[in-house]
């Protein structure tokens, strides 16, 4: 293992309390199976290379002027914990691998003052990051998730990610957690912003500018989403949490339904993108979520909708799939759309993740069998989990494309 730490030192406060430092100003290196703590600051200064592959583990305030990097040769793991509010500054980007925060001394122990990068896995154990306050930024780089997120340790403020083609944004306000969820398509380069706020959007974004089929819109919470780099429209999830979201949005009424909203620039009004609506499981740290693919970016929200009258069509969908080989729908079966060649068949999970995708669905062989063609986590030969899941149709009539959505249930019965 080699370890340079180029200077310690202790400095005299004008409380005449004494306050240790750990500075470093040269070069660092924490090997594969190695662990260096500091219980004191850390500061790394401006000519300071520090290469993390091992554990680095900081107790205290954590600053970095100069490089903090890791290569693949080990499964570098830096853990912010303790008992003592902690700020992470720096002027330059900290790469880390792997980023653990777990700190009790209060709610929201954690004050990012930077820009962090997440290569592989970041671990929300206790204690929520504050980025808004503090204009920091949690980056998540190409393939990096995380793990553990709730109402006890998120980011409040911007969360960014690059490239991955579905992804969970562990993002916040206050005291909940408040996620989205994305798929991107195709483009891995494409790379987005998401940051919740629990508040009004304020009279820039008049609630009462709104389409016609916009009953209510929830005006105490909103998500701002940037699209930072690409142009493919995403399929985006919302949640709603019966601590910050309006009871009337839990009311059913069989006239209406829930959507997703978002504010236009170009028409100075919140615009219907429509959406479809699962309960959760047991246990989530919110209740429902509302996917749809959207039109644009910018500021999103829940809204209580008119009901979409069903476009005349003389398709019938089944929506059951019970893909067990007994010859009863083993098969996402959309009886009439052999009319409509000219056709596309889309399938989300609850999470807003592709499953499905297929041009010139029919009724033969061109068909959804419960087995995904996506970059779902699940195994192609092991099919796709039981539970609810997300449509959309499009197919064109009379050189009119119609689209509809809705809901599709598998079970696994044998």
């Amino acid at each position: 293992m080699k370890i340079y730490i180029t200077a310690i030192f202790l400095s005299l406060l004008f409380t005449s309390q004494i306050t240790a430092q750990t500075v470093n100003t040269g070069d660092l290196s924490v090997a594969p199976n190695t662990q260096l703590s500091t219980l004191f600051n850390f500061d790394n200064k401006p000519t300071g290379d520090v290469l993390i592959d091992g554990n680095f583990i900081a107790y205290a305030n954590f600053n970095n002027d100069g490089l903090i990097t890791y290569t693949n040769s080990g499964n570098g793991k830096t853990f912010f914990v303790g008992t003592q509010q902690q700020l992470i500054s720096g002027a330059e980007i900290a790469h880390f691998q792997n980023i653990v925060f777990e700190n009790t001394s209060e709610l929201v122990p954690f004050h990012l003052n930077t820009t962090i990068e997440i290569g592989k896995n970041a671990e929300f154990k206790n204690g929520i990051v504050d980025a808004d306050s503090f204009n920091g930024k949690m980056i998540f780089d190409q393939d990096a998730f995380h793990s553990d997120a709730s109402n006890l340790s998120f980011v409040d403020g911007k969360v960014e990610n690059i490239g991955n083609l579905d992804f969970e944004f562990p993002v916040g306000d206050q005291f909940y957690f408040r996620p989205s969820y994305h798929d991107k398509g195709a483009n891995t380069n494409n790379v987005y912003t998401t940051q919740y706020f629990l508040k009004n959007a304020g009279n820039q974004h008049p609630y009462t500018n709104k389409d016609d089929t916009i009953i209510s819109i929830d005006e105490v919470e909103y998500w701002n989403l940037t699209q930072d780099q690409g142009s493919e429209k995403i399929i985006l999830s919302l949640t709603l949490d019966t601590n910050t979201t309006p009871p009337s949005f839990f009311e059913e009424n069989p006239n209406t339904k829930l959507g997703i909203v978002r504010w236009d620039d170009a028409g100075q009004k919140w615009v219907n993108e429509g959406g479809t609506t699962t309960d959760l499981l047991t246990g989530a740290h919110y209740s429902k979520l509302v996917t749809t693919q959207v039109g644009g970016y910018g500021l999103f929200t829940i809204a209580i909708v008119k009901q979409s009258i069903t476009p005349d069509s003389d398709l019938i969908i089944y929506n059951a799939v019970s893909p067990n080989g007994d010859g009863i729908n083993d098969s996402f079966y959309i009886k009439g759309i052999d009319k409509y060649p000219d056709n596309r068949v889309e399938i989300y999970n609850r999470w807003g993740v592709k499953v499905f995708d297929a041009s010139s669905y029919n009724e033969t062989d061109v068909m959804f069998k419960g087995f995904s063609d996506g970059r779902s986590t699940v195994k192609r030969s092991q099919g796709l989990p039981a539970g609810t899941y997300f449509y959309i149709l499009k197919y064109n009539k009379n050189n009119t494309i119609i689209e509809n959505t809705g809901y599709l249930y598998i079970t696994n019965d044998k």
